[in-house]
């Protein structure tokens, strides 16, 4: 099954770059993203840039409003995902808690809904 893990961490909590905290981490980083390909259950992921470059989409009363900024106004932001397949929760749930950012931050786990499944 697949599983989504959404990395959330508020500004200015992950180490600086440029520092040993911020390799240490990455290091974090390319041993977890190793581990899961090497097991096979690695689909994607990707960081994403921040959310000064988000811009939100909504249809009000048939009108289309388009706004800079991210969807909601919160603490942690959304700072990058991995998408896995794994046998089970606990398997997503393993390699969720292998991402550094689960130090300061917070790992958000959601399986796919499979649409093509009848």
């Amino acid at each position: 099954m697949q599983y989504l893990l959404m990395i959330y961490s508020a500004n200015g909590a992950a180490p600086e770059y440029n520092t040993p905290e911020f390799g240490k981490m990455m290091e974090g980083y390319q041993s977890m993203t190793a581990e899961a390909r090497d097991n096979n259950v690695f689909e994607g992921g990707n960081p994403l840039q921040g959310t000064e470059t988000a811009t939100t989409v909504r249809i009000r009363n048939g009108k289309t409003e388009i706004t800079d900024g991210p969807f909601a106004e919160t603490k942690e932001q959304l700072g990058g995902y991995y998408l896995l397949n794994c046998k089970d929760l606990d398997e997503a749930l393993s390699y969720a808690a292998k991402i550094p950012t689960a130090e300061f931050g917070s790992i958000e786990v959601r399986p796919i809904w499979d649409m093509t499944a009848g």
